[in-house]
Order: C-alpha cells, then sequence, then structure tokens
C-alpha cells in the first residue's frame, strides 16, 4: 500500500526499519535558515534524511523568480539519489510545523512524478509527544538510481494566473497566507504588501485540528468545494508568498479526495517583480 497524502505516526513507527521507506526531517525556519539542520544534528526521527529549503528544494533567487525558485531538475534528481530515493521507495516528509515547510518536498516529489509521498500527520511534535523513537546519528545511504518523470502541468505561471486576473480564464485562485498579509495591512517578507486581486485567501493552518493534524476528509472536502464554488480540482490554482506554504492546502485538497489542482511557484513575491501586474488590498 503507497501513502499519497497523509501518513500517520503509528503506521510510520511500525516501517522505521523497512529500507523501502525514506524520511525527510524539513525543519526551518525563514528568519534563521541554518536552524533546522541544527536541530536535526541534535534529534531527528531516526534514519531521517535532511531537506534543506532554500539549498536542496529551492534554486538561486533571480532577478524576475520568487523567493524560493523551483530546484534545477537534474539537481534535485541527483540530490534524490544521493539519499537513496529509488522510484518504489516509500517517502514521507516532515518538519516542526505540521507541514508548512514539509509540504513544499511533498510537491516537489509529485512533481518529478513520484507519487508515493506523504506527510506525516502532527509532524514532528506529535512524534515526540508520542514518544516515538528519535536519534541524532545521520543515516547511512547508499545512492539509488532514481528516474524522474516530471509533469509541469502542476505548475501555473505567471502569464495563467494573469490571464484569470484578466477574466480570461475561469479558475479559482487560492492564497494560503496568513489574513493581515493577504489585506496587506501586515508585510516583512516581501517588498509590496496585498495579493492578487480575485485571490481568495485560506490560510493553510485552517486545514488543522487544535492537535496540528489534518481535519477529517469529509471536513477538508466541504471547505475547499466552499471555495472552489462549483468550478472543478484542475481549475484551482494554489498560492502563497513564496510556493511553499501554499502546497499545504494541496496536500489538504488531495487527502479530500480532490486531486488535480496547480501550483503557482513564484506566488506573490514573483508576481510583484512585474509593476505591470495589478496589486489589491483589503479583504475582498
Amino acid at each position: 500500500m503507497s501513502y499519497t497524502s497523509l501518513v500517520s505516526t503509528d503506521v510510520l513507527a511500525d516501517h522505521l526499519s523497512d529500507p523501502d521507506w525514506i524520511v525527510f526531517d524539513c525543519r526551518f525556519t525563514l528568519t534563521a535558515p541554518d536552524s533546522g539542520y541544527e536541530q536535526y544534528l541534535q534529534e531527528h526521527i531516526d534514519g531521517a534524511r535532511y531537506a534543506h529549503l532554500d539549498n536542496d528544494l529551492s534554486s538561486p533567487i533571480a532577478e524576475l523568480t520568487g523567493r524560493h525558485p523551483l530546484p534545477d531538475k537534474n539537481k534535485f534528481v541527483q540530490w534524490l539519489r544521493n539519499n537513496g530515493v529509488n522510484n518504489n521507495s516509500q517517502v514521507v516528509v516532515y518538519d516542526e510545523s505540521f507541514g508548512a515547510v514539509a509540504g513544499r518536498l511533498w510537491w516537489l516529489l509529485k512533481w518529478a512524478g513520484h507519487d508515493a509521498v506523504a506527510l506525516l500527520d502532527g509532524s514532528y511534535p506529535k512524534w515526540r509527544r508520542e514518544g516515538h523513537k528519535t536519534s541524532h546519528d545521520l543515516p547511512v545511504i547508499t545512492e539509488s538510481d532514481f528516474k524522474a518523470d516530471f509533469k509541469d502541468e502542476m505548475i501555473a505561471s505567471s502569464d495563467e494566473v494573469h490571464e484569470f486576473v484578466k477574466g480570461n480564464k475561469q479558475a479559482v485562485l487560492i492564497d494560503a497566507r496568513a489574513e493581515e498579509r493577504f489585506s496587506g495591512e501586515i508585510e516583512l517578507l516581501d517588498k509590496v504588501a496585498g495579493h492578487i486581486p480575485g485571490a481568495i485567501n485560506f490560510m493553510y493552518e485552517d486545514n488543522l485540528d487544535m492537535g496540528g493534524n489534518l481535519l477529517p476528509a469529509d471536513e477538508l472536502k466541504e471547505q475547499f468545494e466552499g471555495l472552489m464554488s462549483g468550478v472543478k480540482p484542475e481549475q484551482v490554482i494554489h498560492m502563497c508568498g513564496s510556493g511553499v506554504t501554499a502546497c499545504h492546502n494541496m496536500i489538504a485538497m488531495e487527502a479530500a479526495g480532490l486531486y488535480g489542482s496547480k501550483l503557482y511557484i513564484g506566488s506573490w513575491s514573483e508576481w510583484i517583480t512585474a509593476p505591470d501586474r495589478p496589486v489589491a488590498t483589503g479583504d475582498e
């Protein structure tokens, strides 16, 4: 059985010694980029590898990109091989923030054609709380021959989003940022405050219960179908500040059985690199 959206802590604990299961620690803090790796060295799920958002899951920022551009395809495939990911691997991703960062690696693996990847439900806080096995030892890794089949149709371009804004494309654009950033009231990360006209604000944390677990599938389905207003999942475009936390909403949709939505990888931080692109503020 493959897990393609979520996996429980108990199921992962039962497979820690299974060589076909590969676990990635994705802890990361934007204001302290090296802190996640330092935490990983101190303690992590036994056998987990580390994935650095800036260094492993993104490419360098360029003049017209967002803050986390897609990694180079060849480099990403080699990184997967270096970490022992095979085409038959069950990959599990986790972080400290209930999937806000780990969702990026989930999406990248889907983009590379690897469907058997799941977010650890409740993530590292729940794993520790339940007393499952941790370690400070680095895993012994055998390089793999992973072969990718990239699915660029999962990506929405800035031109595609612009067509939506102009009314030439039927779609729903869901922005996963916090309400105060969406409205333009507060902006600490990007040079321009506000949102793309026509976007809907749905913060990724609304996918979670009080314990940090994803809501039941039927509740998630009801939430997203309400946002979609009758359009198909394939017509949904997700975004955030830089194409990271938006992936959490994509996981939630897939957990609810709503497949085929796209990611605007550059998101807000790319949108504002072109001064002619419209910007809206306020709640609407």
